[in-house]
């Protein structure tokens, strides 16, 4: 059974007292990072462990003496495959390796056999820009945007399912969003779209790493996401899932030696001009890799393992729900559960949203706050004109308590 299977969605995180023992606290004095103050940002981006950054050195000494082949450095990009495939639920065929979300997410989209008059569903205004203007460029080709109304940002999971019809081709949605930090019903969007056989397509690096993912049993068709955030890696590295089912329904646009069959890993061999596609996810694949980042995503993936997903999530979900309950404390009702909703992500919002921009706010007390928890060394960010905080296992109770005391302190000037 999957961890998908064993939670329900509306259940409640595990108590601090059964995850209080575990790899958690002895892995995040890893973090030189965390030294400095409680860092609740890695929705901005990630921190750097000292084992990935051992093995980002490594590396660069290999380089530094060249007594390491091309295909000995890409013995790296076929383990952090793996171990991304292993933490999600798929086999390593259907992960191909690539740079970010936007490579991704253009991947898949590009690589439909659009016809006049399909169709594709999306909530433009719940997704950060990189799953929004690949949308609007598609109309060019004829297909119609059902661009579906996000109040406050909220995926309408019930107008979103009306929409789709026989010409629907895409539905998509981040599984997270990055502001407010609303956490889609990605199983609920998935089985409406597998009814339909309508490709669902998930823009997940606000998740991954951090919230329990299995892609079969949330019926995920195709996911992006990058390494900079909560797979604890660098940026310019990432993966995209293409389930098995659709890999060979889908033709990819641009084309280079990678994504070629080809009987030998000969970087420089030519097949016949007759090509043959891979014929799995590393047909998506385009250019040399990024080794750096396979490095560090090799050594960031196998800290996660260590730290075992269901801890990882668990440690973030208390963390963020003690950060609401200071929000709340103060009188600032954090926005990052929708109405109704049964699961508050690891993401954690207050303020109107859109009452300003990325890291600036027209919301006064929103200012203030933020420039009280800089003074203390909390690190934050502001998006959408809201304040913004995100968790995960090397964030602790005490982060939140800091917090807690920087909005009593505020409070008590105001």
């Amino acid at each position: 059974m999957s961890v998908v299977d064993q939670r329900s969605p509306g259940a409640d995180p595990l108590p601090l007292s059964s995850i209080a023992h575990n790899p958690l606290d002895r892995l995040r004095t890893g973090f030189p990072a965390l030294t400095r103050g409680p860092y609740l940002s890695v929705c901005d981006k990630a921190i750097l462990h000292d084992r990935v950054r051992a093995g980002v050195d490594l590396f660069l000494d290999r380089m530094a003496t060249g007594d390491s082949t091309r295909v000995d450095h890409e013995t790296y990009v076929t383990a952090s495959r793996a171990r991304f495939a292993a933490l999600t639920g798929v086999t390593p065929q259907e992960v191909a390796v690539g740079r970010n979300v936007s490579d991704g997410i253009n991947a898949v989209l590009w690589a439909i056999d659009w016809r006049e008059g399909d169709n594709a569903v999306v909530a433009l205004d719940a997704e950060h820009p990189n799953n929004l203007y690949p949308w609007l460029r598609l109309k060019k080709r004829g297909v119609t945007l059902r661009n579906i109304p996000a109040p406050g940002g909220c995926l309408d999971h019930d107008a979103m399912i009306a929409a789709l019809d026989d010409r629907t081709r895409v539905v998509s949605c981040a599984s997270v969003s990055f502001a407010p930090g609303y956490w889609a019903d990605l199983g609920r969007l998935g089985r409406a779209a597998r009814a339909r056989d309508v490709l669902f397509l998930v823009d997940g690096v606000q998740s991954a790493g951090i919230l329990c993912h299995d892609f079969p049993a949330e019926h995920i068709d195709a996911f992006a996401t990058s390494t900079s955030k909560g797979l604890l890696g660098l940026y310019g590295y990432g993966f995209l899932y293409v389930a098995a089912r659709w890999i060979d329904r889908l033709e990819p646009t641009y084309l280079s030696r990678p994504a070629i069959a080809l009987d030998t890993d000969d970087a420089s061999a030519t097949g016949s001009y007759a090509y043959r596609l891979q014929p799995d996810a590393r047909r998506f694949e385009v250019g040399s890799y990024n080794l750096a980042g396979a490095y560090a995503a090799d050594a960031s993936l196998a800290l996660l393992e260590e730290a075992g997903a269901e801890r990882v999530e668990a440690r973030a979900l208390h963390v963020a729900a003690a950060l609401r309950e200071a929000l709340s404390a103060a009188g600032l009702d954090p926005v990052s559960r929708p109405e109704g909703a049964s699961r508050a992500a690891h993401i954690v919002t207050a303020g109107r949203l859109d009452a300003g921009g990325h890291g600036f706010s027209d919301t006064p007390w929103v200012r203030a706050v933020s420039a009280r928890l800089s003074e203390a060394g909390v690190v934050h960010t502001v998006r959408r004109g809201q304040l913004r905080f995100a968790t995960h296992f090397f964030n602790t109770e005490a982060d939140a308590a800091v917090v807690r005391d920087v909005l009593r302190d505020w409070r008590g000037a105001a």
